[in-house]
């Protein structure tokens, strides 16, 4: 069996653990800085939005860059700008200007992650990509679970600026880690067109943007929801993070070993009775239940995707194939937020989350309908499991 573990793997892992959690330590914190700065409940959309607008218009460049070019310097630049990013935090005075640093941030995320995710693949051994695509995603489960907590700490007993330099700190932990990093990449002779989009990978992004869309729902109003129904908003994400942590390694080897098909059908359809099942709730054993099977199909089906989208992709334009599938999940968030906060607020919470069920559903159409025949098409002598 290929070598997982190596030691570029192991750093850029844990790189992108400390960048994760710099960027989730801002995530519950920044709205109330931007309160203090004099700014309104719009502005703190409006602050989201410029981060998340800025990293979608952005992706596609990025990802043709690091196929012509290579990944490290869009790795090691993207980084530099985030740590600068998180720096001016400290400096700005209003809310103006907060808005052009929320544009800055978002270009470095964009850059950064993006290149980071490529090289990724590089060092994965392609039999181990499930496997590998599921512990990677860990940085960002452990982020998820311990940046917002850390965040509100820091603000409730220190200040914003003891925020903002640990975060700083973080994001330069992160270069520092990535920068010795040597990632294998052989320039391509021939037209140095950069490719902006790889249409062999749109079906399993149209999948990840109809998943993302719940996505994007769940994190926006399952605190609100459950508030509704006097439940620690907390609970839902806590035990999610613990089912993400303990479901992605294992989903990532039944990936590879038997196929994805046999991987992302059942978990999209455990992720569906989850959000049915917070349609009908108003207890905290619903809750709890909810968010065991949410963790289990959506940490499932998401690196899943991911490996797929790989796997489908030209082995000269993994960048593109990357950058596309985190476009299609950024504007799934987005989308997904605004669009559900239409469906709550006209029709209540039960619709919304058998709206977002929905979603799940027609993204497993589009998996069983277009993605598994693309596999079917691709498949070569030794990946006969992968479209089972």
């Amino acid at each position: 069996m290929e070598r997982l573990w190596t030691k570029p793997y192991i750093q850029m892992m844990v790189a992108m653990l400390f960048l994760f959690t710099a960027l989730y330590l801002l995530l519950p914190t920044l709205p109330l800085f931007i309160k203090q700065l004099g700014g309104s409940e719009s502005q703190v959309g409006l602050a989201a939005g410029a981060f998340t607008l800025a990293a979608v218009v952005f992706r596609p460049l990025v990802g043709g860059l690091v196929d012509r070019y290579g990944r490290r310097p869009f790795i090691l630049w993207g980084l530099l700008f985030f740590v600068l990013s998180m720096y001016l935090y400290d400096w700005i005075a209003g809310i103006a200007i907060l808005m052009l640093l929320r544009v800055l941030h978002g270009v470095s995320w964009a850059f950064s992650t993006t290149a980071v995710s490529t090289s990724i693949a590089d060092i994965i051994p392609s039999s181990r990509r499930g496997e590998g695509m599921g512990w990677f995603g860990m940085a960002m489960t452990v982020a998820m679970a311990i940046g917002p907590m850390l965040g509100i700490w820091v603000m409730e007993h220190l200040s914003f600026q003891s925020l903002f330099l640990l975060a700083t700190a973080f994001a330069a932990a992160s270069l520092l880690l990535a920068y010795p990093i040597r990632i294998p990449f052989q320039p391509k002779d021939g037209p140095r067109r950069i490719q902006w989009f790889e249409a062999s990978v749109a079906p399993v992004t149209a999948a990840c943007f109809f998943l993302a869309v719940v996505y994007g729902g769940i994190t926006t109003f399952v605190p609100l929801f459950s508030e509704t129904i006097k439940v620690n908003p907390g609970t839902f994400f806590l035990v999610y993070a613990i089912m993400l942590t303990l479901i992605r390694p294992v989903a990532g080897k039944l990936s590879d070993r038997y196929g994805a098909v046999w991987v992302i059908v059942p978990s999209l359809a455990v992720t569906a009775c989850a959000l049915l099942l917070l349609s009908v709730t108003d207890s905290l054993l619903g809750v709890v239940a909810a968010a065991v099977l949410y963790g289990i199909g959506f940490g499932s089906a998401q690196p899943a995707l991911q490996a797929t989208n790989l796997l489908l992709s030209h082995p000269d334009r993994k960048g593109v194939a990357t950058a596309s599938f985190m476009t299609a999940f950024d504007l799934g968030i987005g989308l997904g937020s605004i669009v559900l906060g239409w469906v709550s607020q006209y029709t209540g919470y039960p619709m919304l989350f058998m709206a977002s069920a929905v979603s799940v559903g027609i993204s497993l159409l589009v998996f069983i309908v277009f993605v598994r025949r693309a596999l079917l098409q691709h498949r070569t002598p030794g990946q006969e499991q992968v479209a089972r």
